[in-house]
């Protein structure tokens, strides 16, 4: 589920380690579904060890952790991996653990409940090709108005399904999609090609609002509890949904119109059909 707010405040809450040396990164014993781990943990731990951590980046979804010598360690959470400074949810999900010298916390964990997430050893020259705008799009928190509408405007998807395209613009999932379209006013199954540029402006906008306040309040912990902070503990913006998992309950908006679910690239999408409702989107400017 991490999306780009539970990712950046991930980010923010391993910064303190920026400075600390590596003493060794370890794969624990665990008997669930393996992850992903490139190069062998060997050969990380042999390029990695007494390197110190220069800086902690983000890349759309992806933890960046960044070394002196340029070389990147990448972590994607994916569906349900955290990043955590301390004891994880349950030991038996534990993937990955890095000791720290010169630092108040002496490791960082990678603890995936699903196994889907990953970590890459990259040197800085493989992490300019994997990590470049040409394999990931330009981060939901940077892009322009007008980059956004250049990314997408031509194509013929639904508007949803096209803003969780990381080609196009990186960080964007099912959640926040959702919650963005709707402080649009944006109907989620309107084709790009469809779509005025005051409406393109408008989920800009929208973009903006809805992560930044999400980041503000540490990212969404759903009702599986599974994502929590670099400390463990949740995140809040789940109580502050608009749309998100609220099928059958009234608009917090128009309060004439009930909250509809339906099922688009086989995810599921929340809207308002008052708010969201698809008059005039064939008109363009």
């Amino acid at each position: 589920m991490p999306e780009l707010p539970e990712v950046e405040t991930m980010r923010r809450g391993i910064e303190p380690i920026v400075g600390s040396r590596i003493v060794s990164i370890t794969r624990p014993a665990c008997n669930r579904r393996p992850i992903l781990i490139s190069p062998s943990i060997a050969e990380i731990q042999d390029r990695t060890t007494g390197k110190r951590i220069s800086r902690i980046g983000r890349r759309g979804k992806r933890i960046l952790i960044e070394l002196e010598d340029l070389q990147v360690l990448v972590v994607e959470p994916r569906m349900t991996g955290l990043v955590l400074l301390v004891e994880p949810p349950t030991p038996d999900h534990l993937r990955l653990r890095i000791a720290l010298t010169d630092t108040v916390h002496d490791e960082v964990l990678f603890w995936d409940r699903r196994g889907l997430g990953t970590v890459r050893l990259l040197s800085g020259e493989e992490a300019a090709t994997v990590l470049g705008t040409a394999k990931i799009g330009r981060d939901a928190l940077d892009i322009t108005a007008n980059e956004l509408r250049d990314q997408l405007s031509s194509s013929r998807r639904a508007v949803k399904v096209a803003l969780l395209d990381q080609k196009h613009v990186a960080g964007i999932g099912n959640l926040y999609a959702a919650e963005i379209l709707y402080l649009a006013e944006v109907d989620p199954r309107t084709r790009c090609d469809r779509l005025s540029k005051p409406q393109w402006a408008r989920i800009h906008h929208a973009i903006s609002e809805v992560l930044t306040e999400a980041i503000r309040h540490e990212g969404s912990t759903l009702s599986d509890g599974t994502y929590r902070n670099a400390l463990n503990e949740d995140g809040g913006y789940q109580n502050y949904h608009r749309v998100y998992d609220r099928a059958g309950l009234p608009c917090p908006r128009c309060e004439n119109a009930i909250i509809r679910r339906i099922v688009q690239a086989q995810r599921s999408t929340f809207f308002c059909p008052h708010c969201q409702r698809k008059s005039g989107r064939f008109h363009r400017s």
